[in-house]
């Protein structure tokens, strides 16, 4: 099969089924709500980064400083910052819950407002009811934060998806007269929807219990959140995704944020749960879950964005004689070091281009692996389990995420140098290619 046919091949059956996932509005509300909680996300990792470089004994900062000697209690003062989690990933599941029912009102054009807090008020409704403990009603976090990520995202889609068509309804809307002030009348407007929407919650949260007395958020978890985790959330469910995410992207699609709903629904809970293992000091050497998305292929494989396009720049400058690829590398440094890569996918270009999309899909499985042997096979380094912003320069990237191992660095500069050399033939035969097109 020709290039030409094999392009062909795919933009009449790959390219409609990964157009049409990316635009379902569900799977576009589930994917943007991520992308929205992910400055908090991130907010929360950088105080959990602060606390390891500054307070861990493991610490490359405080055992090159000799803080520890110092401060002989220095572990403790980790405790200073840990309530920052209680705000954040702790109870990401109630931001899911408004915010994929506010974007899908958004999509149908309803008062987003009402619907994301009746999403809220309905997660709620079926979350595990408060027990007494000493005298004192006590309520459950266990499903606020990522093991409740799969109730709150059904319950969104599903309050995203009907309240906005109730609303709609005349006979249900409430209209009050012209001297109410409007926020008063904006809230009897859509009073009834919401009476029909939490009473139906009430009533499916009583049915559930009487076949599962610990109510849908442990049904639900057990049944289909934990068997996903574990059937994704370990080095083959990393390849694969890495592997899809890279062959959209070398067709045109945006891989990254097509495949970024599924990725969250299976690796979030593992990566949450690492940074809460490490906020309550736990080491980075011993943290539960070490085969994720964002220790394997965030860490060790996105150098210069997906794909590990920094040794695609850095070969085209040892090895490229094309004019044109030496000028578009030039342009895609600076973004490329701090992971941007759109210069170079589609301007190189490396979408469609036969000879850029094998090494674009091989280079970041090889670093996977390499990340896995490093950390889980012959662990050399602790797993690079902090979550640190996305744009930080890959190799500093590994260094911050490992708590500020040195280890870490030097493994980072070896992925680089494999990444340039995987690239390394695949530039030369480009200019040899070129060469022969301008003797024919």
């Amino acid at each position: 099969m020709s290039y030409a046919n094999f392009n062909d091949v795919l933009d009449r059956t790959l390219v409609p089924i990964a157009t049409k996932l990316n635009n379902q509005r569900h799977v576009a509300a589930i994917r943007d709500a991520f992308m929205l909680i992910f400055p908090l996300t991130i907010a929360s990792s950088i105080v959990i980064l602060i606390n390891n470089l500054l307070f861990s004994p493991d610490s490359f900062i405080v055992q090159i400083l000799g803080l520890n000697n110092i401060f002989p209690n220095l572990a403790d003062a980790q405790q200073v910052l840990a309530s920052v989690a209680y705000g954040t990933i702790n109870i990401m599941s109630i931001f899911i819950a408004f915010l994929v029912a506010q974007l899908l009102a958004n999509h149908f054009k309803a008062d987003a407002t009402l619907v994301g807090l009746t999403s809220v008020a309905c997660f709620m409704i079926l979350y595990p009811a408060p027990y007494v403990e000493n005298d004192v009603s006590v309520i459950s976090t266990q499903y606020l934060g990522a093991q409740g990520l799969f109730v709150a995202m059904i319950v969104a889609c599903l309050v995203g998806e009907f309240l906005p068509k109730l609303f709609k309804l005349k006979k249900l809307k409430i209209t009050m007269p012209d001297m109410v002030p409007p926020a008063v009348s904006r809230s009897f407007s859509g009073m009834l929807p919401i009476v029909i929407v939490v009473a139906v919650t009430g009533i499916i949260n009583y049915l559930v219990l009487m076949i599962a007395p610990d109510g849908v958020n442990e049904l639900i978890y057990k049944g289909i959140q934990s068997p996903l985790r574990d059937l994704g959330g370990n080095i083959f469910g990393v390849l694969i995704l890495a592997f899809l995410q890279t062959l959209l992207f070398s067709i045109g699609i945006h891989g990254p944020n097509t495949l970024n709903a599924v990725r969250s629904a299976i690796f979030t809970e593992q990566d949450l749960a690492n940074l809460d293992f490490i906020n309550q000091g736990g080491s980075l050497w011993d943290v539960p879950y070490k085969e994720t998305w964002g220790v394997l292929n965030d860490m060790f494989a996105n150098m210069g964005g997906t794909g590990m396009t920094l040794g695609l720049i850095i070969a085209i400058f040892l090895v490229s004689r094309r004019p044109e690829q030496r000028q578009i590398a030039k342009m895609s440094l600076v973004p490329g070091i701090f992971q941007i890569n759109e210069p170079m996918i589609f301007g190189l270009p490396i979408v469609l281009n036969p000879l850029m999309i094998i090494p674009f899909i091989l280079t970041p499985m090889v670093n996977i692996l390499v990340g896995y042997f490093v950390t889980v096979v012959w662990p050399i380094m602790p797993t690079p389990a902090i979550g640190v912003p996305w744009t930080t320069p890959g190799i500093i990237n590994l260094f911050l995420g490992s708590g500020g191992n040195i280890m870490a660095a030097v493994v980072g500069v070896v992925c680089l140098v494999i990444s340039v050399l995987i690239y390394l033939p695949f530039v030369i035969a480009s200019n040899r290619a070129q060469k022969a097109e301008v003797k024919n």
